[in-house]
Protein backbone atom coordinates (compact mmCIF):
# COMPACT_ATOMS: atom_id res chain seq x y z
CA UNK A 1 0.00 0.00 0.00
CA UNK A 2 1.57 3.32 -1.03
CA UNK A 3 -1.24 5.88 -1.99
CA UNK A 4 -3.28 7.90 0.15
CA UNK A 5 -6.25 6.09 -2.30
CA UNK A 6 -5.19 2.60 -1.99
CA UNK A 7 -5.24 3.40 1.95
CA UNK A 8 -9.06 5.04 1.46
CA UNK A 9 -10.03 2.38 0.08
CA UNK A 10 -8.98 -0.18 2.33
CA UNK A 11 -10.19 1.44 5.60
CA UNK A 12 -13.46 2.40 4.06
CA UNK A 13 -14.42 -1.39 2.79
CA UNK A 14 -16.59 -3.20 5.28
CA UNK A 15 -16.89 -6.73 5.70
CA UNK A 16 -19.84 -8.71 5.14
CA UNK A 17 -20.38 -8.95 8.93
CA UNK A 18 -20.68 -5.06 9.17
CA UNK A 19 -22.72 -4.73 6.07
CA UNK A 20 -25.35 -7.52 7.70
CA UNK A 21 -25.34 -5.39 10.96
CA UNK A 22 -25.88 -2.25 9.19
CA UNK A 23 -29.27 -3.41 7.66
CA UNK A 24 -30.14 -4.51 11.27
CA UNK A 25 -29.46 -1.23 13.04
CA UNK A 26 -32.89 1.17 13.09
CA UNK A 27 -32.43 4.70 12.42
CA UNK A 28 -29.40 7.23 11.05
CA UNK A 29 -26.16 7.44 12.34
CA UNK A 30 -24.84 11.00 13.51
CA UNK A 31 -21.48 10.78 14.27
CA UNK A 32 -20.24 13.61 16.59
CA UNK A 33 -16.34 15.01 16.14
CA UNK A 34 -16.14 13.32 12.34
CA UNK A 35 -13.42 15.81 11.56
CA UNK A 36 -10.88 13.62 13.67
CA UNK A 37 -8.10 11.30 12.36
CA UNK A 38 -10.65 8.43 12.63
CA UNK A 39 -13.63 10.08 12.31
CA UNK A 40 -13.38 10.32 8.00
CA UNK A 41 -13.17 6.84 7.49
CA UNK A 42 -15.97 6.21 10.13
CA UNK A 43 -18.04 8.08 8.07
CA UNK A 44 -17.23 6.48 4.76
CA UNK A 45 -17.18 2.75 6.12
CA UNK A 46 -20.52 3.34 7.47
CA UNK A 47 -21.94 4.83 3.88
CA UNK A 48 -20.42 1.83 2.00
CA UNK A 49 -21.83 -0.59 4.62
CA UNK A 50 -25.58 0.89 4.01
CA UNK A 51 -25.02 1.06 0.27
CA UNK A 52 -23.97 -2.86 0.30
CA UNK A 53 -27.05 -3.31 2.27
CA UNK A 54 -29.41 -1.62 -0.33
CA UNK A 55 -31.11 0.27 2.84
CA UNK A 56 -32.07 3.80 2.88
CA UNK A 57 -30.29 5.15 6.09
CA UNK A 58 -28.59 8.69 6.50
CA UNK A 59 -24.97 9.10 7.94
CA UNK A 60 -24.11 12.56 9.62
CA UNK A 61 -20.84 14.20 10.26
CA UNK A 62 -20.60 17.01 12.40
CA UNK A 63 -17.34 19.20 13.35
CA UNK A 64 -16.11 22.38 13.36
CA UNK A 65 -15.02 21.38 9.86
CA UNK A 66 -11.84 24.30 9.91
CA UNK A 67 -10.99 22.40 6.44
CA UNK A 68 -13.47 22.97 4.27
CA UNK A 69 -12.12 20.36 1.69
CA UNK A 70 -12.63 17.56 4.61
CA UNK A 71 -16.46 18.80 4.60
CA UNK A 72 -16.27 18.61 0.63
CA UNK A 73 -14.76 14.90 0.67
CA UNK A 74 -17.42 13.93 3.17
CA UNK A 75 -20.58 15.04 0.88
CA UNK A 76 -18.95 13.74 -2.00
CA UNK A 77 -19.22 10.30 -0.32
CA UNK A 78 -22.67 11.32 0.20
CA UNK A 79 -22.37 11.93 4.10
CA UNK A 80 -24.34 14.98 5.54
CA UNK A 81 -22.40 17.46 7.05
CA UNK A 82 -23.14 19.84 9.72
CA UNK A 83 -20.72 22.17 10.75
CA UNK A 84 -21.11 23.38 14.42
CA UNK A 85 -18.52 24.14 17.79
CA UNK A 86 -19.84 21.24 19.98
CA UNK A 87 -18.99 23.42 23.38
CA UNK A 88 -21.94 26.12 21.89
CA UNK A 89 -25.14 24.73 23.35
CA UNK A 90 -27.43 26.82 21.05
CA UNK A 91 -25.82 24.78 18.49
CA UNK A 92 -25.54 22.03 19.86
CA UNK A 93 -29.42 21.98 20.60
CA UNK A 94 -30.40 22.64 17.13
CA UNK A 95 -28.86 19.18 15.60
CA UNK A 96 -31.41 17.30 14.28
CA UNK A 97 -32.90 14.16 16.43
CA UNK A 98 -30.96 10.72 15.12
CA UNK A 99 -31.00 7.17 16.97
CA UNK A 100 -27.68 6.40 16.91
CA UNK A 101 -24.69 8.51 17.86
CA UNK A 102 -21.37 7.67 17.43
CA UNK A 103 -19.39 10.05 20.24
CA UNK A 104 -15.73 11.01 18.60
CA UNK A 105 -15.19 14.45 20.28
CA UNK A 106 -12.55 14.69 22.61
CA UNK A 107 -8.96 16.42 23.06
CA UNK A 108 -5.73 14.52 23.99
CA UNK A 109 -3.05 16.69 22.38
CA UNK A 110 -1.55 19.53 23.84
CA UNK A 111 -3.26 18.96 27.07
CA UNK A 112 -0.99 20.40 28.90
CA UNK A 113 -1.22 24.16 29.84
CA UNK A 114 -4.67 23.92 28.50
CA UNK A 115 -6.48 21.52 31.00
CA UNK A 116 -9.30 23.29 30.67
CA UNK A 117 -9.98 22.85 27.97
CA UNK A 118 -9.58 19.00 27.42
CA UNK A 119 -11.69 18.46 30.70
CA UNK A 120 -14.44 20.80 29.18
CA UNK A 121 -14.47 19.08 26.13
CA UNK A 122 -14.01 15.12 27.64
CA UNK A 123 -16.09 16.09 30.71
CA UNK A 124 -18.87 18.83 30.27
CA UNK A 125 -19.59 17.98 26.63
CA UNK A 126 -20.94 14.53 27.04
CA UNK A 127 -23.25 15.54 29.63
CA UNK A 128 -24.52 17.93 27.34
CA UNK A 129 -24.39 16.09 24.50
CA UNK A 130 -26.30 13.00 26.84
CA UNK A 131 -29.06 15.63 27.73
CA UNK A 132 -29.72 16.24 23.88
CA UNK A 133 -29.56 12.51 22.84
CA UNK A 134 -31.35 11.06 25.58
CA UNK A 135 -33.72 9.17 23.24
CA UNK A 136 -30.42 7.69 21.20
CA UNK A 137 -28.11 4.87 21.50
CA UNK A 138 -24.77 6.00 22.05
CA UNK A 139 -21.04 4.84 21.41
CA UNK A 140 -18.95 6.79 23.36
CA UNK A 141 -15.03 6.70 22.06
CA UNK A 142 -12.88 6.07 24.99
CA UNK A 143 -9.45 5.43 25.82
CA UNK A 144 -7.60 2.52 27.34
CA UNK A 145 -5.66 5.13 29.53
CA UNK A 146 -8.42 4.95 31.63
CA UNK A 147 -6.58 2.02 33.09
CA UNK A 148 -2.87 2.20 34.85
CA UNK A 149 0.31 0.89 33.77
CA UNK A 150 0.05 -3.39 34.97
CA UNK A 151 2.48 -6.06 35.04
CA UNK A 152 3.31 -7.61 31.18
CA UNK A 153 3.27 -10.85 32.61
CA UNK A 154 -1.14 -10.46 32.99
CA UNK A 155 -1.74 -9.95 29.55
CA UNK A 156 -3.24 -6.45 29.38
CA UNK A 157 -6.02 -4.92 31.63
CA UNK A 158 -9.44 -6.45 31.12
CA UNK A 159 -12.71 -4.95 31.55
CA UNK A 160 -12.89 -6.48 34.81
CA UNK A 161 -9.86 -4.56 36.07
CA UNK A 162 -10.34 -1.30 38.28
CA UNK A 163 -9.62 1.66 35.93
CA UNK A 164 -6.55 3.99 37.73
CA UNK A 165 -5.97 6.91 34.85
CA UNK A 166 -2.11 8.68 35.45
CA UNK A 167 -2.61 12.20 34.53
CA UNK A 168 -5.26 14.58 33.60
CA UNK A 169 -5.91 13.53 29.88
CA UNK A 170 -6.54 10.05 31.10
CA UNK A 171 -8.25 11.39 34.34
CA UNK A 172 -10.81 13.20 31.94
CA UNK A 173 -11.24 10.54 30.05
CA UNK A 174 -12.48 8.25 33.18
CA UNK A 175 -14.79 11.34 33.76
CA UNK A 176 -16.52 11.15 30.37
CA UNK A 177 -17.29 7.74 31.02
CA UNK A 178 -18.92 8.56 34.27
CA UNK A 179 -20.78 11.68 32.93
CA UNK A 180 -22.26 9.19 30.44
CA UNK A 181 -22.85 6.40 32.38
CA UNK A 182 -24.46 8.99 34.94
CA UNK A 183 -27.03 9.80 32.06
CA UNK A 184 -27.36 6.39 31.08
CA UNK A 185 -29.00 5.88 34.67
CA UNK A 186 -30.96 8.84 34.55
CA UNK A 187 -32.60 8.31 31.14
CA UNK A 188 -31.98 4.99 30.88
CA UNK A 189 -29.64 5.58 27.60
CA UNK A 190 -27.92 2.45 26.09
CA UNK A 191 -24.41 3.29 25.98
CA UNK A 192 -21.19 1.29 25.24
CA UNK A 193 -18.00 2.54 26.43
CA UNK A 194 -15.52 2.08 23.63
CA UNK A 195 -11.62 2.01 25.25
CA UNK A 196 -9.40 1.53 22.10
CA UNK A 197 -5.73 1.56 22.10
CA UNK A 198 -3.89 2.08 19.64
CA UNK A 199 -5.11 2.70 16.42
CA UNK A 200 -2.92 2.32 13.53
CA UNK A 201 -3.22 4.19 9.58
CA UNK A 202 -0.37 4.25 7.39
CA UNK A 203 -0.17 8.37 8.38
CA UNK A 204 0.16 7.79 11.99
CA UNK A 205 -0.01 5.31 15.11
CA UNK A 206 2.93 3.65 17.34
CA UNK A 207 3.61 0.87 13.79
CA UNK A 208 4.75 4.44 11.94
CA UNK A 209 6.89 5.76 14.58
CA UNK A 210 8.55 2.57 15.34
CA UNK A 211 9.23 2.09 11.69
CA UNK A 212 10.37 5.47 10.27
CA UNK A 213 13.10 5.81 13.60
CA UNK A 214 14.33 2.37 12.65
CA UNK A 215 14.65 3.76 8.87
CA UNK A 216 16.16 6.81 9.76
CA UNK A 217 18.23 5.22 12.63
CA UNK A 218 17.13 7.20 15.27
CA UNK A 219 17.46 5.06 18.95
CA UNK A 220 14.27 3.81 20.28
CA UNK A 221 13.29 4.40 23.94
CA UNK A 222 12.50 0.51 24.97
CA UNK A 223 11.51 1.45 28.33
CA UNK A 224 7.45 0.96 27.76
CA UNK A 225 8.38 -2.35 26.37
CA UNK A 226 5.03 -3.43 24.85
CA UNK A 227 2.11 -2.08 23.20
CA UNK A 228 -1.15 -3.28 21.58
CA UNK A 229 -2.07 -1.98 18.20
CA UNK A 230 -5.26 -2.52 16.13
CA UNK A 231 -5.97 -1.76 12.05
CA UNK A 232 -8.56 1.66 12.46
CA UNK A 233 -10.52 0.08 9.86
CA UNK A 234 -10.93 -2.77 12.24
CA UNK A 235 -11.79 -0.47 15.03
CA UNK A 236 -14.01 1.60 12.90
CA UNK A 237 -16.20 -1.46 12.07
CA UNK A 238 -15.95 -2.33 16.02
CA UNK A 239 -17.55 0.99 16.65
CA UNK A 240 -20.37 0.48 14.24
CA UNK A 241 -21.34 -2.62 14.88
CA UNK A 242 -21.38 -2.16 18.67
CA UNK A 243 -24.56 0.02 18.13
CA UNK A 244 -26.18 -3.05 18.31
CA UNK A 245 -24.68 -4.07 21.81
CA UNK A 246 -25.52 -0.76 23.66
CA UNK A 247 -27.10 -1.21 26.86
CA UNK A 248 -28.00 0.51 30.25
CA UNK A 249 -26.14 0.62 32.81
CA UNK A 250 -23.37 1.22 29.81
CA UNK A 251 -21.36 -2.24 28.17
CA UNK A 252 -17.58 -1.23 28.39
CA UNK A 253 -15.55 -2.56 26.20
CA UNK A 254 -12.02 -2.75 25.26
CA UNK A 255 -10.90 -2.57 21.76
CA UNK A 256 -7.39 -3.68 20.02
CA UNK A 257 -5.76 -6.39 18.77
CA UNK A 258 -5.15 -9.53 19.97
CA UNK A 259 -1.50 -9.27 20.22
CA UNK A 260 0.77 -7.99 23.24
CA UNK A 261 3.60 -6.74 20.99
CA UNK A 262 7.15 -6.14 21.85
CA UNK A 263 8.88 -3.08 20.81
CA UNK A 264 12.00 -4.56 20.26
CA UNK A 265 10.42 -7.40 18.07
CA UNK A 266 8.66 -4.73 16.31
CA UNK A 267 11.81 -2.49 15.63
CA UNK A 268 13.74 -5.84 14.87
CA UNK A 269 11.39 -6.99 12.20
CA UNK A 270 11.55 -3.33 10.81
CA UNK A 271 14.96 -3.40 10.78
CA UNK A 272 15.08 -6.77 8.80
CA UNK A 273 12.71 -5.26 6.38
CA UNK A 274 14.98 -2.09 5.63
CA UNK A 275 18.38 -3.82 6.15
CA UNK A 276 19.37 -1.92 9.09
CA UNK A 277 19.92 -2.29 12.68
CA UNK A 278 17.78 -0.92 15.25
CA UNK A 279 19.77 1.24 17.79
CA UNK A 280 17.47 1.30 21.32
CA UNK A 281 18.16 2.70 24.60
CA UNK A 282 16.98 1.62 28.17
CA UNK A 283 15.46 -1.61 29.16
CA UNK A 284 11.90 -2.77 29.21
CA UNK A 285 9.82 -1.99 31.73
CA UNK A 286 8.19 -4.54 34.06
CA UNK A 287 4.97 -2.84 33.09
CA UNK A 288 3.30 -1.22 30.63
CA UNK A 289 -0.27 0.42 29.00
CA UNK A 290 -1.69 -2.73 28.33
CA UNK A 291 -5.73 -3.78 27.57
CA UNK A 292 -6.61 -7.28 26.92
CA UNK A 293 -9.28 -7.26 24.15
CA UNK A 294 -10.87 -10.48 24.29
CA UNK A 295 -14.67 -9.57 25.34
CA UNK A 296 -14.14 -7.42 22.16
CA UNK A 297 -13.36 -10.12 19.77
CA UNK A 298 -16.01 -12.74 21.50
CA UNK A 299 -18.89 -10.79 20.55
CA UNK A 300 -16.97 -9.30 16.94
CA UNK A 301 -14.56 -11.93 16.06
CA UNK A 302 -10.85 -10.94 15.35
CA UNK A 303 -9.81 -8.26 13.21
CA UNK A 304 -9.56 -8.57 9.70
CA UNK A 305 -5.99 -7.24 8.97
CA UNK A 306 -3.30 -8.41 10.91
CA UNK A 307 -0.13 -7.39 12.29
CA UNK A 308 2.14 -8.31 10.13
CA UNK A 309 0.06 -7.32 7.34
CA UNK A 310 0.10 -3.95 9.27
CA UNK A 311 3.88 -4.11 9.21
CA UNK A 312 4.32 -4.75 5.83
CA UNK A 313 1.94 -1.60 4.92
CA UNK A 314 3.82 0.57 6.90
CA UNK A 315 7.02 -0.40 5.75
CA UNK A 316 5.92 0.33 2.22
CA UNK A 317 4.52 3.91 3.08
CA UNK A 318 7.76 4.65 5.00
CA UNK A 319 10.10 3.42 2.19
CA UNK A 320 8.05 5.42 -0.16
CA UNK A 321 8.07 8.49 1.89
CA UNK A 322 4.28 8.90 2.41
CA UNK A 323 1.85 11.05 3.47
CA UNK A 324 2.02 10.88 7.18
CA UNK A 325 -0.23 13.47 10.18
CA UNK A 326 2.02 15.43 12.26
CA UNK A 327 0.89 13.84 15.48
CA UNK A 328 2.45 11.60 17.67
CA UNK A 329 1.17 8.78 19.81
CA UNK A 330 3.31 9.06 22.69
CA UNK A 331 2.61 5.80 23.63
CA UNK A 332 5.85 6.09 25.54
CA UNK A 333 4.89 8.22 28.14
CA UNK A 334 4.41 6.52 31.53
CA UNK A 335 3.53 10.30 34.12
CA UNK A 336 0.32 10.67 31.60
CA UNK A 337 1.75 14.16 30.14
CA UNK A 338 0.25 14.63 27.14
Amino acid sequence: MKTIQELEKKLADPSPRLVQDMAEIEGDIIILGVGGKMGPSLAKLAQNAIRKAGINKKVIGVSRFSSKELQKDLENHGIETIAIDLLDDEQLQLLPEVKNVIYMAGNKFGTLGREFYTWAMNVYLPGRVAEKFKHSRIVSFSSGNVYPLTQVRLGGASEEHLPGPIGEYAQSCLGRERVFEYFSHKYNIPIVQFRLNYAIDMRYGVLLEIAKSVYEQKPIDLTMGHVNVIWQGDANEMALRALKICTSPPTVLNVTGPELVSIRWLAERFGEMFGVRPEFVNEEADTALLSNASKAHRIFGYPRVSLRQMMEWTAEWVHADGEIYNKMTNFQEREGVF
